[in-house]
């Protein structure tokens, strides 16, 4: 028995010549979820871990490591024989390919860069 999948389109709205992908839609709800997650968490206590304030200034930090890290774990774990003849398209985002494992190592890693210039406990 076979599993087969529903053919759903992967663009949820085009507007002109710009299509925005439900993959985008996901990465965007991902973020502002897991931001008023957290700004939950700062306020229920303060005295502990992050104010709301320092996840205010990281979010820019865990966006850059989710895309840069997706991005480059896509690269280097499932095609990095194709990009090593050409490497002018590895920023190219929008040509698809992105990594959980990579963003999570990108994350990980904004994380350890953001506590080391605040000057924090990791």
């Amino acid at each position: 028995m076979a599993l087969t999948f529903p053919n759903i389109d992967p663009v949820a709205i085009s507007l002109g010549p710009i299509d925005i992908r439900w993959y985008a839609l996901a990465y965007i709800a991902g973020f502002v979820l897991g931001w008023r997650y957290a700004m939950y968490l700062a306020s229920k206590d303060p005295k502990h871990g992050p104010s709301a304030e320092q996840i205010d200034d990281f979010l820019p930090w865990a966006v850059l490591g989710v895309i840069l890290g997706g991005r480059l774990g896509y690269v280097l774990f499932y095609q990095l024989d194709y990009y090593i003849f050409h490497p002018e398209q590895i920023l190219m985002i929008w040509s698809g390919g992105m990594s959980f494992h990579g963003g999570a190592l990108g994350v990980f890693f904004a994380m350890l860069g953001y506590s080391f210039i605040k000057k924090f406990s990791f």
